[in-house]
């Protein structure tokens, strides 16, 4: 079955399905093999992770499709992507969603944000007419249609901070209207608002929950209480690169403040070389080196025991 077809069979079934947020290739696979069904692109994460700096629209679409390509080769579950405002207009985010579904990505978030934009839970977003973004629905469906039509579109719209409910709900239904799959009301904000959402939106509905320790902006429901809504999807975007930060800044000042600038014995901090390897499947890599280099150049390079030497 498709990854495509995947991802939307357990959106449809309204049983809020997590997608947890990536910010490479390598988070990927650990949400992969943590028995997520799926995963998403994390725009914050990705604006961190590759350029060291807040979702303020500065990552280049052409980083964002790299970045997604690798987590799409990575594992096996779908994918969603995260375009943020489509790259522009109509025409650049048909451009786009051409990408993506080449890629064999399964679905992509996309938002009526302002360019530049930010991440849905900071202050200071706008957005545009709602007209503009059901255009760029409409060019994006015209292309799913044509080219996957189990592929996902999310329509987001971060209407609910500066317009309230009642707009972000009519958003939703003009972009699903418009041919949006699943809707989304970024920041949206208690259990109340979510169920009237749930009721009122034409469609399946996506929460975001941040980093599923305190929601920010969105009431912490658990996940099962969302699938008894009737919650399409749940998003958890920031948690990968939020604990990656806090792990690296514990390790190195813990590394920095030690005497002798190690920490013997601490394996508290790392996995195991060798755990990390297996993750990363080095050992298929030593057997294709077996089977297709020359056997000389091999034992020079890993030693008679199988272990890479230098």
């Amino acid at each position: 079955m498709k990854k495509t077809t995947v991802l939307r069979r357990a959106i449809m079934e309204r049983r809020a399905v997590t997608l947890p947020g990536a910010y490479d290739a390598l988070s990927a696979k650990v949400i992969e093999r943590c028995g997520f069904e799926g995963v998403q692109v994390s725009g914050y994460g990705v604006a961190g992770s590759l350029l060291g700096r807040p979702d303020v629209g500065l990552v280049q679409m052409k980083d964002v499709l790299d970045v997604t390509w690798n987590i799409a080769q990575a594992v096996s579950i779908p994918v969603m992507a995260d375009v943020d405002t489509g790259g522009g207009n109509a025409v650049n985010a048909a451009w786009v969603i051409e990408r993506l579904i080449a890629m064999g990505v399964g679905g992509m978030n996309i938002e009526d944000q302002v360019f530049p934009k930010r991440c849905g839970h900071m202050a200071g977003k706008e957005v545009i007419d709602a007209d503009e973004m059901a255009g760029k629905v409409r060019a994006c469906a015209a292309v799913r249609d044509r080219l996957d039509p189990d592929f996902i579109i999310n329509a987001r719209t971060d209407a609910f901070a500066v317009m309230g409910l009642d707009e972000a709900v009519r958003r939703c239904n003009l972009y699903l209207e418009a041919g949006a799959d699943l809707a989304f009301i970024d920041g949206i904000k208690t259990r109340a608002d979510i169920e009237r959402a749930v009721r009122e939106v034409r469609g399946p509905l996506s929460v975001n929950l941040m980093d599923a320790i305190s929601g920010m902006k969105t009431e912490l429901i658990p996940i099962p209480e969302l699938a008894a809504m009737g919650v399409g999807r749940v998003s958890i975007p920031v948690a990968s690169i939020m604990v990656a930060h806090r792990a690296l800044m514990e390790f190195f000042t813990a590394l920095k403040a030690s005497p002798t600038g190690t920490l013997p014995g601490q394996t508290q901090w790392v996995g195991s070389f060798e755990e990390y390897t297996d993750f990363v499947g080095l050992k298929d890599y030593k057997a294709m080196e077996d089977e297709y280099l020359p056997k000389q150049r091999m034992e020079s390079k890993y030693g008679e025991a199988g272990k890479i030497v230098g």
